[in-house]
């Protein structure tokens, strides 16, 4: 059996330098809270506001390092409540998004562009993915055994030497099953 742990990911942004600084100050750096399931990755201890047509929503997470773009991943039911129709991508793939405000403790950024739903995918190390005959890319079945079984469809391999085997998943689509980060789930095919 193929099994992969969970990991259910709340709202959150990825931001470049140069956006921390307007946001918090020439020469800032984030704090970590807590490391995340990626090696090098972490839920930094500051939180902006983001801000779409129709609503605002505070404390909204960092996750750090910072990256070369900025990137808002939301929920369906967030794009629904700010005002926004972002489409489901993958992370990094931003050109035809839409943008929202995002305000910091010292300053805000209005992006043109940034805020996606994130594809469902799974972090293989390559050597897991070697070991079960899996390729960067692969759209893979996979079903979570929650309150509520389900099997989700085009699941996205992500293969890298720098990956640790992870499932994630968005706030919709762990309620929708009833599971929650830790829980593990099966690669079908």
């Amino acid at each position: 059996m193929r099994t992969v742990p969970v990991g259910v990911s709340a709202r959150h942004i990825h931001l470049t330098e140069a956006h921390i600084a307007i946001l918090f100050g020439e020469g800032y750096e984030l704090q970590v809270f807590k490391d995340l399931s990626q090696p090098g990755q972490f839920a930094a201890q500051e939180t902006v506001s983001i801000v779409g047509p129709k609503s605002r929503m505070d404390k909204v997470r960092i996750l750090g390092p910072a990256r070369p773009f900025t990137q808002i991943e939301i929920s369906r039911t967030d794009a629904f409540s700010l005002g926004v129709n972002p489409p489901v991508r993958e992370s990094g793939h931003i050109d035809q998004t839409p943008g929202l405000r995002v305000i910091g403790p010292v300053g805000e950024v209005e992006l043109d562009q940034g805020v996606i739903v994130a594809a469902r995918h799974i972090h293989f190390h390559t050597s897991d993915a070697d070991q079960w005959g899996i390729q960067d890319k692969q759209l893979l079945r996979v079903k979570v055994n929650g309150e509520r079984p389900l099997i989700f469809e085009n699941v996205i391999a992500r293969v890298s030497e720098q990956f640790a085997l992870d499932m994630h998943i968005d706030t919709d689509e762990g309620n929708a099953a009833g599971v929650k980060t830790g829980d593990i789930a099966e690669i079908l095919d």
